[in-house]
């Protein structure tokens, strides 16, 4: 802000008002979905629900009593939990070692804080409490961060996150944990290749972030027959379970666990239910990182594609050289598409930059109707807008960017 001749002095952080605010907008947006369930004529009930029957769901309630529902359909939508790492016991009560639900809840900014898992999760708890003050260091299995990021901006975004305070220690596993009697949590970390090297890293709050698995277990899915394979419903291209009254969709089954994707699940499967013709494009689906700058990905990567053999053109454009991007001093990050060599049809996008989560928006939707890069760079884009970095980086494919 001083570079823009807005002077700030004696900024302080209310660490108990910024809880209170999450807590109100989640309160607001649950509320939200309890009122479209009672204007929609919904039924709802609240509690652990069970599947006692192939068309019977009981649900044990908070007050003891219980209630049975039968139904022609049950679409099970049982979402994820945190998976447990054993060398690092999770006890969110002693915010000392935490996973992401509490990391959220965390009474104080921690000096220190290690993030064990460099995927997605890690890395936005992460950069929370990096931006709020705390030094934190990331221990990775992989030797690169993101986990199915393409390679080249993993790379761009780790370095990145190093020039924000951030320190990496990848290729490396941790095996043991303790908190000791002076408040810090101690870790013994080794070499992932097994080498036998490695040390201890102390800190204040250790997050355990190394993935999530479907939360199936005691809802009845195995005394009715549900087929499963490592706690992952098996359903077919409409949903269904081998049990034919009982369909999942979600965090539950195959598939990366993000909302969005559930949500598009959700309205293919009760809309082949009804007996119209639902359908998701698993090429179409975008992740994002919360991070700043965020990460916005579709589509393959450039590994992916060498993988398959399939030959492409690749674009690529740098915020740094993006008008809105330089005035507003928000720079770092790229856009990279990537596109058929012989169809010019895009086949990947991958952004790291300010408002990346909205712009890939304008990928999926090019994706999703079978756009060319040349489609994309002949696209009036308006000007100064972040978004003329896409179409640069879309005109790099062709080979005709006029801005680099």
């Amino acid at each position: 802000m001083e570079k823009h001749g807005v002077m700030i002095d004696n900024v302080t952080l209310d660490l108990d008002k910024m809880h209170q605010a999450k807590k109100d907008s989640i309160k607001g947006l649950t509320g939200g979905i309890e009122g479209l369930f009672k204007k929609n004529k919904v039924d709802y009930s609240k509690g652990w629900g069970k599947l006692t029957g192939t068309n019977e769901v009981t649900v044990s309630k908070e007050d003891g009593s219980t209630e049975v529902i039968n139904a022609k359909h049950i679409v099970l939508a049982m979402g994820s939990k945190v998976a447990e790492l054993p060398p690092v016991p999770v006890d969110n009560a002693g915010f000392k070692i935490v996973d992401s639900t509490g990391a959220l809840e965390l009474p104080e900014v921690p000096e220190t804080m290690v993030v064990v898992g460099g995927g997605v999760i890690g890395l936005e708890m992460g950069s929370v409490w990096s931006r709020l003050g705390a030094k934190v260091t990331v221990i990775e299995f992989l030797p690169h961060i993101g986990g199915g990021l393409d390679l080249e901006i993993g790379k761009n975004f780790q370095r990145i996150l190093k020039k924000q305070g951030f320190k990496f220690k990848l290729k490396t596993k941790v095996t043991s944990s303790e908190v000791q009697d002076n408040g810090k949590v101690k870790l013994t970390f080794e070499d992932a290749d097994g080498s036998g090297k490695g040390g201890d890293i102390e800190a204040d709050v250790v997050l355990v972030s190394t993935g999530r698995v479907p939360a199936t277990n005691d809802c009845g899915l195995e005394d009715l027959g549900v087929e499963m394979e490592r706690g992952i419903i098996k359903v077919d291209e409409h949903f269904r379970t081998n049990v034919p009254s009982v369909y999942a969709i979600g965090d539950c089954i195959d598939g990366p666990m993000l909302a969005h994707k559930a949500e598009e699940e959700g309205i293919a499967c009760v809309e082949m239910i009804a007996g119209l013709g639902g359908h998701v494009n698993y090429d179409c689906i975008p992740g994002v990182i919360y991070t700043h700058p965020e990460v916005a990905v579709v589509g393959k990567t450039e590994e992916q594609l060498k993988e398959e053999g399939v030959k492409y053109n690749k674009g690529a454009f740098a915020f740094k050289a993006n008008s809105r991007a330089r005035t507003v001093l928000d720079d770092d990050g790229m856009v990279k598409i990537l596109a058929d060599k012989e169809t010019d049809r895009v086949l990947g996008i991958h952004i790291i930059g300010p408002n990346a989560g909205e712009m890939v928006a304008e990928g999926v939707l090019a994706m999703e109707y079978g756009a060319s890069s040349e489609d994309i760079g002949r696209t009036c884009h308006a000007h100064p807008t972040l978004s003329e970095a896409f179409k640069e980086s879309a005109m790099a494919v062709y080979d005709k960017p006029i801005h680099s």
